[in-house]
C-alpha cells in the first residue's frame, strides 16, 4: 500500500502550521545533521549526538492533528469502557495521545476491565505506562508486521476483537496480520498526519537527515529533495528509498541510542 503525502499545513497557529524551530541553524564546519522531529521529541537523540561532538538541529516536518469528526473515536472509547475488546494494539505515541490524552493528568477515562494492551515498541510502551497502563505484548521487531507476528492466535468461539487506533496514513499491514490470526480488528482513525514546513534557515543541505517515519521521509523529500538519511527502521527506510533518498543507515532498534549509533557510523563512512 502506498502511503499518501500528508496534506499541506494550515495557517499559522493551527495544527500543521508553519512555525520556527527551537533548534538553531547548523554550525559551519561540522557535519550538518537534521533530526526531522519536534525538538521536544528529539531531545534524547540530540543530547546523544552532541555528546559525540556533533551539532544537530531538530525541526518537525509532520505533526499530529485531531480527526475532523471525533464521533468514531469517541464511540471506540465507549466500547473500550464497556469491555468490548480483548486487546488494544497501539502503534505510536501519537495514537496514545489521541486515545488517552496528551498528558496523564488529562487522561480520558477508559475502564481497564479484562482488556490487554500491545505496544509496537519501547517508546509507545512508556507512553502507555505514563497513563498507568501495563503492556502485555511488545514485539522484538518494532513494526506493524512485527506486532502482528507476535500476536497470539485468536481463541476459538465468538468473535474476539482488537481495537486499532491508527493514523489516517497507516498501512493495512497490522489489521491484515491480525485478521489472518482470527482476530476481528476494529480500525479507528485516531489522528491525522499533516505537513509542517521547515523554517527557511533549516533548509539544508545536510550530511544526514534522521527520519522516524515514512511520512517524515516523504515530507523531507517534498521540502528538501532527496537527502542522505538514517531511518529508525526498515519500513521508514523503504519509504525513504521509494521517494529518492539515499539510506545511509537503519537503526538496529527504534531507540535514541541506536539512532545515534547509526548516524555516527554513517558519518564515518561518508
Amino acid at each position: 500500500m502506498t502511503e499518501p503525502v500528508p496534506p499541506a499545513a494550515g495557517p499559522p497557529g493551527a495544527a500543521g502550521s508553519t512555525g520556527s524551530s527551537d533548534s538553531p541553524a547548523p554550525t559551519a564546519g561540522q557535519p550538518a545533521v537534521l533530526v526531522a522531529r519536534a525538538p521536544e521529541r528529539a531531545a534524547g537523540l540530540l543530547a546523544l549526538l552532541r555528546g559525540r561532538g556533533l551539532d544537530p538541529v531538530a525541526s518537525p516536518v509532520i505533526e499530529r492533528a485531531p480527526v475532523e469528526d471525533p464521533a468514531e473515536l469517541d464511540a471506540a472509547r465507549e466500547r473500550l469502557a464497556d469491555d468490548a475488546y480483548d486487546w488494544v494494539a497501539i502503534t505510536s505515541v501519537n495514537a496514545v495521545d489521541a486515545l488517552l490524552g496528551p498528558e496523564p493528568s488529562e487522561s480520558r477515562s477508559v475502564h481497564a476491565g479484562p482488556v490487554r494492551w500491545a505496544a509496537v515498541g519501547p517508546a509507545t510502551e512508556q507512553a502507555l505506562a505514563a497513563h498507568g497502563i501495563s503492556v502485555d505484548l511488545v514485539p522484538r521487531t518494532a513494526t506493524g508486521a512485527g506486532l502482528a507476528d507476535a500476536f497470539p492466535v485468536a481463541p476459538p468461539g465468538p468473535a474476539h476483537r482488537v481495537l486499532l487506533p491508527l493514523g489516517d496514513l497507516a498501512s493495512d499491514t497490522l489489521r491484515a496480520g491480525l485478521a489472518a490470526k482470527g482476530w476481528v480488528a476494529d480500525v479507528v482513525t485516531a489522528y491525522r498526519t499533516v505537513a509542517r514546513e521547515l523554517p527557511a534557515e533549516l533548509r539544508g543541505p545536510y550530511d544526514v537527515v534522521v527520519v522516524t517515519s515514512g511520512s517524515a521521509a516523504r515530507q523531507v523529500a517534498a521540502q528538501l529533495g532527496p537527502q542522505p538519511v538514517v531511518a529508525i527502521g526498515e519500513p521508514s527506510a523503504g519509504t525513504a528509498r521509494a521517494v529518492g533518498h539515499t539510506v545511509l543507515g537503519v537503526a538496529a532498534t527504534p531507540t535514541d541510542a541506536a539512532l545515534a549509533d547509526a548516524v555516527t557510523e554513517a558519518l564515518v563512512r561518508t
